[in-house]
């Protein structure tokens, strides 16, 4: 029995290349501060795929997903489905944290000495945190 793929798969790429293309305000501007490994070294990639899932940024060096959200993720569907895919994340041993859209442009700083928390915390077990505030 062939092990499935879980990293980047192939038939995500196209809706990850979409997504990269077009991407929002928030989503741009934290990307000038994480690409080019400009935060501490990281590497972080951008509209990476594990699974079915696809994240906003991850650093693979720190199982470290980042997520950016807007309003649909303060439904009630929009919560469940953020459980379900924290807990499958979780399960690979990858830590999520999250942030709302506009946390970007009000808390840059903020933001970014959270991300910088969550550093070299592999040993911890994953979870998910929401935001600076």
């Amino acid at each position: 029995m062939k092990k499935e793929q879980l990293y980047n798969k192939p038939e995500l790429k196209e809706f990850r290349k979409n997504l990269r293309t077009n991407g929002t305000a928030a989503e741009a501007t934290l990307w000038k501060v994480l690409k080019n490994k400009q935060l501490e070294g990281r590497k972080f990639r951008r509209q990476y795929s594990v699974g079915n899932y696809i994240l906003d940024f991850y650093c693979t060096s720190e199982r470290l997903c980042i997520e950016l959200d807007g309003a649909d993720h303060f439904t009630v569907s929009g919560y469940e489905y953020d459980k379900e895919r924290t807990a499958y994340l979780n399960s690979h041993n990858i830590r999520v944290i999250r942030f709302e859209n506009k946390e970007v442009f009000d808390h840059l700083d903020a933001l970014l000495e959270e991300i910088k928390r969550n550093f070299n915390r592999l040993s911890d077990p994953p979870f998910e945190k929401r935001g600076v505030g």
